[in-house]
């Protein structure tokens, strides 16, 4: 499951860094709408890892918001080396998605 609930302050910021990112075809940022699973800052390597999924195999702007999060990490930890990786376990549902989310989507799950 999920490993956004663990985070270490500078994960946590990386988070944040990462909620900036919108799902562009539902306006909900990626992390309330539950497609981040994880995210690993290792200082001493210089290393953050990233795991994260989309709402759908098919998603047509997937390889954009993966290349998205890549970018906005990157720009953030340009000293850093980004890893992305898109995995489809768990897969997502709609109960992923956080109370925020819900309220921005305006619906109840």
């Amino acid at each position: 499951m999920s490993k956004i609930n663990q985070l270490t302050e500078a994960e946590q910021e990386i988070l944040e860094f990462i909620k900036t990112i919108p799902d562009p075809e539902v306006g909900v940022n990626i992390v309330d709408l539950g497609l981040i699973y994880e995210v690993d800052y290792e200082t001493t390597k210089k290393q953050i890892y990233i795991a994260m999924t989309l709402s759908a195999r098919g998603c047509p702007v997937g390889d954009t918001i993966l290349q998205h999060v890549h970018t906005v990490v990157s720009n953030m930890y340009p000293e850093h080396e980004v890893q992305v990786d898109l995995v489809w376990e768990p897969l997502w549902t709609p109960a992923l998605i956080t109370e925020e989310g819900k309220a921005t989507l305006n619906h109840s799950f």
